[in-house]
C-alpha cells in the first residue's frame, strides 16, 4: 500500500481520478470541499449519483477489483479511488447510498495506521451513528457517494501544519484542483461529452465554468479541416479524429481578460499540442508527445485528438489517467498533421507579430545583452533567432553548459555577421531535424 503511493499522482490528478467514479455512477453534481484545519483538514467529493450497496463498497475499496468495465467507461483498473486518494492522504473513508428506498448509509475506510499497526490488510466498516457529520449529512436527502480523505500527509507537507503558510497553501492547492478540473472535465461541463448529461461542479459550492482549449467562442479562432487516421489492427482498422485549431493572436482576442484565460494552467508555451481525449475526458493536455519540440512561434497551436473506444492497450493510457504513448503506426500520420497546423499557427503568430512590430517579439524570447546586434536584423531574421534560441532551449535543456556556451555566443554575434555562420554545427544540424521548416 505503501508502494502504491508513489504511482505518480498530484493532488489535481488524484481528485480528477475520484471524479471519474462519480461520472461513470451518473451523477449530475459532484462536489469537492477543501476544509481547512490544521493536521485535522479534510477534503471531501460529494456526488448524487446513483450509490453503492454494502457488497458493491467493499468490492470498490479491494485492491484490483473484480469487476467488468464498458469500453467507454472512464475507469478501468480497479485501482483508482484506493492509490488516487491513498497517494495524498492517509485514511480514506467512502460512504454511499443505494437509492431512496434504502435508508441504510453503507460505509467503509483504509486507514494506513492502522494497517501499519496490525499488519492486516482489512479494510473497517464504520457505523453511521458513529461517523463524523461530513460525511453522512450529504446522504441523508439523497442516494450518492461521499469519498472523505483525512490524514493529509501529502497536501500539508508543511512544518506548522496549522501554520499561516499551510493555510495559503491549502486555498492555493483549491484553486489549481479547480483549474485541473475546468480542463479535463470541460467537456462534461459544458454538455458536451457524448451520452452524459451536463455535469455540475463545484469547488466549496462555487460552480466551475468549463476551460475550452480552443477558446471556440472567439470569432477570431480557426478551426481547421478535421481529419480522421485509419489505424490497421488485428481485429479491423480503428478510425482516429483528429481536429486542429489555430488560437488567436494576442491582439485578435475579444480581451485581455480572454487572452489571460485561454493560456491554461500550464500558461501558452506548454498548452500548445495535442489533446488526447478518452470518453471525452482529456488524458493529456498538451506537448507534442515527441513528435516536434514547444516553439514560441507555434503556441497558438492546438490539436484535439479522440481515442477510440477499447484502443486503452494501444495508447498505453497509465493508471493515473495523465499521459499516452502514441504508437509507432500512428506517428507519421499525426507528425504530418502537427507540422501543418504549426505552420498555419506560425503563420499567425509572425502577422500579429508584424503588426504589433517585431522588436517586441525578440526581446520576450531572446536573451541577448547586445541590442544592436538585434535591431541590426531584418524582421525575418529576427524570426529565425528567435526560433534556433526555442529551439535550443528545448534540447539543450539537460546540457546546461552547452546552452549557456551556445547563447553566450550568439550575444557576442557582431552586427556584421551572417545569421547562419556562428552557429555551431551541431546545433543547426540539430534544429534542421527537428523542425525542417526551419531550412
Amino acid at each position: 500500500m505503501d508502494s502504491l503511493r508513489e504511482i505518480g499522482y498530484d493532488l489535481p490528478s488524484a481528485l480528477a481520478d475520484i471524479l471519474d467514479n462519480s461520472i461513470a455512477a451518473q451523477a449530475t453534481h459532484v462536489d469537492v470541499s477543501f476544509m481547512f484545519d490544521g493536521a485535522d483538514s479534510w477534503i471531501r467529493v460529494v456526488d448524487d449519483g446513483a450509490g453503492m450497496t454494502g457488497r458493491v463498497l467493499e468490492e470498490a475499496m479491494r485492491y484490483g477489483t473484480e469487476r467488468s468495465y464498458e469500453p467507454d467507461e472512464l475507469g478501468r483498473f480497479g485501482l483508482g479511488l484506493k492509490t488516487a486518494s491513498l497517494s495524498q492522504c492517509r485514511r480514506l473513508t467512502v460512504a454511499s447510498r443505494r437509492g431512496r428506498e434504502r435508508r441504510r448509509i453503507e460505509i467503509r475506510r483504509w486507514d494506513l495506521d492502522h494497517v501499519a499497526r496490525t499488519n492486516r490488510w482489512e479494510a473497517l466498516r464504520i457505523d453511521p451513528s458513529n461517523a463524523p457529520p461530513e460525511l453522512v449529512n450529504p446522504l441523508l436527502e439523497h442516494p450518492g457517494t461521499v469519498v472523505f480523505w483525512e490524514g493529509l500527509d501529502r497536501v500539508l507537507d508543511y512544518r506548522l501544519p496549522g501554520g499561516a503558510a499551510a493555510r495559503h497553501g491549502f486555498g492555493r492547492l483549491a484553486d489549481d484542483v479547480g483549474a485541473h478540473l475546468r480542463m479535463v472535465f470541460h467537456r462534461f461541463l459544458a454538455g458536451e461529452a457524448a451520452g452524459h448529461r451536463r455535469v455540475l461542479m463545484t469547488i466549496n459550492g462555487s460552480p466551475l465554468a468549463a476551460w475550452d482549449p480552443y477558446v471556440r467562442a472567439e470569432p477570431h479562432t480557426r478551426a481547421l479541416t478535421p481529419q480522421w487516421i485509419n489505424l490497421p489492427m488485428e481485429g479491423g482498422d480503428i478510425r482516429i479524429r483528429v481536429k486542429p485549431f489555430v488560437l488567436p493572436t494576442q491582439e485578435r482576442f475579444s480581451s485581455a481578460a480572454a487572452h489571460a484565460a485561454a493560456a491554461g494552467p500550464q500558461r501558452w508555451n506548454r498548452q500548445q499540442g495535442f489533446y488526447f481525449y478518452r470518453s471525452d475526458r482529456l488524458i493529456q493536455a498538451g506537448g507534442w508527445s515527441r513528435l516536434r519540440t514547444t516553439d514560441e512561434h507555434t503556441k497558438l497551436a492546438r490539436v484535439s485528438v479522440d481515442l477510440p473506444i477499447g484502443s486503452d492497450e494501444l495508447f498505453r493510457v497509465n493508471v493515473a489517467k495523465m499521459r499516452v504513448s502514441v504508437p509507432a503506426a500512428l506517428r507519421d500520420p499525426l507528425m504530418a498533421i502537427a507540422s501543418g497546423v504549426a505552420s498555419e499557427a506560425a503563420s499567425s503568430y509572425r502577422s500579429g507579430a508584424r503588426s504589433h512590430g517585431s522588436r517586441r517579439v525578440s526581446e520576450a524570447t531572446v536573451p541577448v545583452n547586445a541590442p544592436t546586434m538585434v535591431s541590426a536584423l531584418l524582421p525575418w531574421e529576427r524570426d529565425v533567432l528567435t526560433t534556433i534560441v526555442a529551439l535550443a532551449r528545448d534540447e539543450f535543456r539537460d546540457e546546461p553548459d552547452t546552452l549557456r556556451r551556445l547563447l553566450s555566443r550568439i550575444e557576442r554575434m557582431p552586427a556584421s555577421t551572417p545569421m547562419i555562420d556562428p552557429m555551431p554545427a551541431q546545433l543547426v544540424g540539430r534544429v534542421l531535424a527537428i523542425d525542417p521548416c526551419a531550412r
